[in-house]
């Protein structure tokens, strides 16, 4: 392994033999050219991590020769070098694009200098990339699964309003991956490569959230010690994700109203009044139009956010993207785990799509880490799900052999009960209602089922 790959540029023969070969004994792979022919030809046929280039190459110019790299090789560095320079020629050179300008005699350890700060800017630039092309296949709409139509149509409205400024509102069940669709729409925006700064809204109390979006300054409550800078200063240029928006107290609503108006606001307990560039991105899974109605959410904030809807469908409601998403969760908890599981037998993939999937894709997700990471074989089987999924998979119909009409009635009645208990978040009450039971009837069939032993109906009876 050598340091870098090089490429001097010198008329003067003798210099570029003996800068050669010391660089050479400096461990880097070098390569020489007389003009700028050689040069290009060179170029042509071998990757560079710098090129050397002096400023007089005979009847050919090394500031021709920068552009001509600058063009047809952008990523590879250029340092130049003359024995005639002087500071207005320095300036030029790093403002056409060099990294470095060196004058005539070289001394060693300057040359090494440069060359070592050249190379590192290289890796430091390579790195960044390849955390880029890391983040685009984790939050990028890439990474964003599906083949239903809905979802077609959400692509659709995602990569006409990426790169725009527009408000967007995502709506959709808990688990439906609204922050996802926020960090794939930065992504395929203009500002990428600016901050996604994401606040939970529902997470903190209204005093803290204040002071979270907009900072504040030293004693403006107890315990503010010193100047606080907000999300929304923090989003400067970039993107800002306000999650569960619909749990804004009114107070805070009205200023969110401010903000996505003019984009200016003031740190709680301040005077100074800051502005800022940021796109502004909200999600809910509530109705937020219901709110209105209610008086519980601003008329005029539901104008202002509802510019773009992004409505996501839940995953019970795009089954036949169940087996590819779980075959891309599988790839990613394979991938994380160093576990070598080949994918998933049909009878795990019909159990999968016979559920209602109350927390949608990232059940989904969980559920497929959890089968991986338990599993014994390099297929995920049936056994390998949990209990929730194993009581929602369609029992097949048996001959009814020596068993009474009621013992075979056991397993649909069970599955339809399931399936109610499930649209009603196990509230006991709502499915009795449903079902045109009362509830000491239900207690005794989820019973006689084996219904109250699973989780959900553990949880909500406690």
């Amino acid at each position: 392994m050598t340091k870098g790959s090089l490429l001097l540029v010198d008329d003067d023969r003798h210099l570029l033999a003996s800068m050669g070969d010391w660089l050479r004994d400096q461990d880097y792979t070098v390569e020489t050219a007389v003009n700028e022919r050689e040069a290009l030809k060179f170029l042509e046929r071998k990757r560079f991590d710098l090129a050397l280039i002096d400023v007089r190459l005979g009847d050919d110019d090394g500031f021709k020769l920068l552009a001509a790299c600058r063009q047809a090789h952008p990523k590879l560095a250029v340092v130049l070098m003359s024995g005639y320079g002087n500071a207005d020629m320095a300036v030029d050179a790093i403002r056409q694009g060099a990294f470095d300008f060196l004058t005539k005699p070289l001394i060693d350890d300057e040359l090494e200098m440069s060359i070592e700060r050249a190379l590192g800017q290289r890796r430091v630039l390579e790195e960044n990339q390849s955390l880029k092309s890391q983040l685009d296949l984790r939050f990028g709409l890439e990474n964003v699964i599906g083949h239903d139509r809905r979802m077609l149509r959400i692509f659709d409205l995602i990569e006409s309003v990426a790169d725009t400024k527009t408000t967007i509102l995502i709506t959709g069940e808990s688990g439906t991956g609204k922050s996802m669709i926020a960090r794939a729409i930065h992504r395929r925006s203009s500002r990428r490569d600016q901050p996604f700064v994401e606040v939970a809204c529902g997470a903190l109390p209204e005093t803290l959230l204040e002071s979270e979006l907009f900072g504040h300054v030293a004693g403006a409550f107890t315990g503010a010690l010193g100047d606080r800078q907000g999300k929304f200063k923090q989003a400067d240029s970039g993107t800002i994700f306000l999650d569960e928006i619909s749990t804004a107290s009114p107070g805070l609503q009205v200023k969110l109203l401010r903000v996505l108006q003019d984009f200016e606001f003031e740190q709680v307990g301040g005077t100074k009044t800051f502005r800022v560039d940021a796109r502004v991105i909200l999600a809910t899974n509530d109705d937020l139009a219901r709110l209105v109605a209610e008086g519980r959410f601003r008329q005029d904030l539901y104008y202002r956010v509802n510019v773009i809807n992004i409505e996501l469908p839940s995953l019970r409601d795009r089954i036949s993207d169940i087996p590819l998403l779980a075959k891309h969760f599988l790839a990613r908890v394979c991938e994380d785990s160093g576990k070598k599981v080949r994918g998933f037998s049909d009878e795990a993939l019909r159990a999968m799509q016979a559920y209602r999937w109350p927390g949608n894709v990232r059940e989904l997700q969980n559920v497929v880490e959890r089968a991986v990471l338990l599993g014994k074989s390099d297929m995920v089987r049936v056994e390998d799900l949990p209990p929730a999924v194993l009581a929602a998979s369609p029992m097949p119909i048996e001959p009814l052999g020596a068993r009474t009409l009621k013992q075979a009635l056991e397993a649909p009645e069970r599955q339809i009960i399931l399936e109610v208990l499930e649209n009603h978040h196990w509230n006991r009450q709502l499915t009795a209602e449903q079902l045109g039971i009362n509830r000491t009837t239900l207690y005794k069939k989820m019973k006689r089922l084996g219904l109250e032993d699973l989780p959900h109906a553990k949880a909500a009876a406690e």
